[in-house]
């Protein structure tokens, strides 16, 4: 298939291309280098240098004629979402808009969209399934939500199919220390320099971290899986921010802890069963196995700089 991927330079797209290049696709990539890095580009993939919010969007879907699109780009610092709650909806919001708007035009088949946890605020109860409501704590919560109705009304109107594949806490090869998962970079990075890890609380919340290379397998399977559908993406395990610390650091070295942040929400966990269901996903890494071919990656990419 002729597929493109928006933000493929990325944390979680430059894995999806991998994946797609791999499985013997034709794969586009789309992507500004905001955050993205050439460094991630798979060499298969053909690349176009571009916001997902420019109007010369349409000219790569009209030459590229895609059959498939994944939407990875976004805006994924939630900080940035409270500080500059604009820029956050025009790259989130209208960019999703704008894709779906080429997809429409040029004759897509179907388009699976990276949501995220956040969007269903403070859990009333655990695990989160996907009828839980959904109300974001955070303008990038409610920013990654609102594609969510776009592309549910771009398919009643236009027949486009999709498949929305709500993460939980990302982490791993690649990743910027921001963002939902960020924390398992930052300690990474802390850990690499020396330098004491910061925990805002108690460091008892718990979160659900997932693997990337669990998240681009769950985004291969959606390719012919899933259409229409709605779907978690995570481990459905919970771990404490101090267990996640203590795993890395092999339980020898102490954090600083700071007041808790506003907003944050004290315990996440989402069910995964029906992506086991729908897609036949089960993750394959465990937390200390993909922790520990994090350290591996950033300690020597390290030594080489």
């Amino acid at each position: 298939m002729r597929i493109l991927v928006t933000g493929g330079c990325g944390f979680i797209g430059s894995h999806i291309t991998d994946g797609l290049v791999e499985a013997g696709h034709d794969v586009f990539v789309v992507d500004n280098l905001s955050t993205g890095n050439l460094e991630n580009l798979n060499a298969a993939a053909k690349f176009y240098e571009l916001d997902v919010r420019d109007a010369a969007l349409a000219d790569v879907f009209s030459e590229v004629k895609p059959d498939v699109v994944y939407h990875e780009a976004a805006q994924i610092d939630i900080a940035k979402s409270v500080r500059d709650v604009g820029f956050d909806a025009s790259v989130n919001i209208l960019g999703a808009v704008n894709v779906l708007s080429c997809c429409r035009d040029f004759g897509v088949k179907k388009i699976i969209y990276a949501s995220s946890a956040a969007v269903y605020g403070d859990p009333q109860y655990l695990p989160v399934d996907e009828v839980h409501q959904v109300a974001p704590l955070s303008f990038y919560g409610v920013s990654k939500f609102t594609p969510e109705l776009y592309i549910k009304t771009f398919a009643h109107l236009y027949g486009i199919k999709y498949t929305i594949l709500r993460y939980a806490n990302v982490y791993g090869i690649r990743q910027d220390p921001k963002g939902e998962g960020g924390v398992v970079s930052i300690f990474v990075d802390c850990l690499l320099k020396g330098n004491t890890p910061k925990i805002f609380g108690d460091g008892e919340q718990t979160r659900d971290f997932v693997y990337v290379k669990d998240i681009a397998a769950a985004n291969l399977l959606a390719l012919t899986k899933g259409d229409n559908e709605i779907i978690n993406v995570s481990t459905n395990r919970r771990i404490t921010v101090n267990e996640l610390l203590d795993t890395l650091s092999e339980g020898n070295v102490k954090a600083e802890y700071l007041p808790p942040r506003a907003a944050d929400i004290l315990h996440s966990a989402l069910n995964n069963s029906k992506a086991e269901k729908l897609l036949g996903f089960v993750p394959q890494y465990t937390l200390a196995e993909g922790l520990r071919e994090t350290m591996e990656y950033y300690r020597k990419k390290n030594a080489m700089n």
